[in-house]
């Protein structure tokens, strides 16, 4: 499966923004979906992930309450909502399929990763 993320930019503190990540090549009904995030000079980071059916998620507590995941297996798409952003959000984001069982939150548990998108937080 090819992933493609975009819907990343520029964007105030307390602002909000929608990632999206579009898949083809495969039906994503067939992959745990996740999303990361890393900074310059930073290791990767999980964020969230998101079951097959969509009927169950998992969250970072770092962004607990903010972002929330969710995906259209019809579109083939999965998404990454995110709202009262920090300066410290700023990285750039990945998307990621898992064709496991279990839901991880190790970077080295996905099987498939989309090019990135970058997302910048002013203060």
């Amino acid at each position: 499966v090819q992933l493609q993320a975009s819907g990343g930019g520029l964007v105030q503190a307390g602002g909000s923004l929608r990632l999206s990540c579009a898949a083809s090549g495969r039906t994503i009904s067939s992959y745990i979906m996740g999303w990361f995030r890393q900074a310059p000079g930073k290791e990767r980071e999980f964020l969230a992930a998101i079951r097959r059916s969509g009927g169950s998620t998992f969250y970072a507590d770092s962004v607990k309450g903010r972002f929330t995941v969710t995906r259209d297996n019809a579109k083939n798409t999965v998404y990454l909502q995110m709202n009262s952003l920090k300066p410290e959000d700023t990285a750039v984001y990945y998307c990621a399929a898992d064709h496991g069982v279990l839901i991880t939150a190790s970077p080295s548990g996905y099987d498939y990763w989309g090019q990135g998108t970058l997302v910048t937080v002013s203060s």
